[in-house]
């Protein structure tokens, strides 16, 4: 383990993870995960706020951003090596958010190691494989389709922007930050990750996984995400105890569109 830096925020790696660590360290432990392609930096306009009131551990997923990376990918391997950190950390019962197919992980996590979920929270988490919807032609190249490995290496700032706008709603400012640690990220390692998420999905539907786990989530979900159908959301009511909540013309990446709103989400769930 890397020791953290001194300060509010600190830098580590833990259990072979890159995490930003932020907030009074004897606080409530509050991790986030991050979904395809992104890395810890998607947080930054909510972790200030949630800092505040909670110990924040926004990490990178194996193979992503600063993370080094370590196959195999498939969903149970990677929440694996996250109860390892937070192992490490000695962070039990924290409440666990999961953007986009980082909802995936964390729902995998609740599945494995129920001691250290407090809570659940899924954000823009598509329940199953058929509430996806049609790719912008951009979002098809970022994700490595159909040229992935001659491509990879040609993207973009601009590229990187322009993707991740073509998946919001709301007009958004994206960190320099988020793209250069984005852009960290090996084609191999990404295309690997994406297979697992793949495969873990086609297995057995999120809220079929969060029933059996006996999980209650708060699920979050933009009222115009083009990614996954917003009226898919719905699905997860069957889980028994779970709540939804809509944010209004917000997209796929609500974090960036909509900090406060999922700011007062989590903590109110946390």
């Amino acid at each position: 383990m890397t020791e953290p830096a001194t300060g509010p925020r600190r830098d580590a790696v833990v259990a072979g993870i890159h995490v930003v660590v932020d907030g009074p360290p004897d606080a409530p432990p509050l991790l986030l995960v991050h979904g395809s392609g992104a890395t810890a930096a998607s947080w930054s306009p909510t972790i200030p706020a949630l800092a505040a009131t909670c110990c924040v551990l926004a990490i990178d997923l194996p193979g992503c951003g600063r993370s080094a990376p370590a196959p195999p990918y498939d969903v149970p391997a990677q929440a694996d090596r996250v109860a390892a950190l937070l192992d490490e950390l000695g962070a039990t019962a924290a409440t666990v958010v999961g953007h986009s197919s980082g909802g995936y992980v964390a729902t995998a996590l609740a599945e494995r190691r129920a001691d250290l979920v407090g809570a659940l929270v899924l954000l823009s988490t598509g329940p199953a494989p058929d509430a996806m919807l049609p790719e912008a032609a951009v979002v098809r190249v970022l994700m490595g389709r159909p040229f992935g490995p001659l491509l990879w290496p040609l993207r973009t700032t601009g590229m990187l922007r322009r993707g991740i706008r073509s998946v919001t709603a709301r007009p958004v400012v994206v960190p320099d930050g988020f793209l250069a640690d984005v852009r960290r990220t090996r084609y191999r390692d990404f295309r690997q990750v994406m297979d697992g998420y793949a495969a873990y999905l086609a297995e057995r539907s999120v809220p079929d996984r969060l029933t059996a786990a006996g999980t209650s989530p708060l699920v979050i979900f933009g009222d115009a995400d083009p990614r996954w159908d917003p009226a898919s959301a719905h699905r997860y009511e069957a889980v028994p105890g779970a709540r939804l909540e809509y944010l209004s013309g917000v997209g796929h990446v609500a974090m960036l569109e909509d900090p406060e709103g999922v700011t007062r989400l989590i903590l109110d769930a946390h």
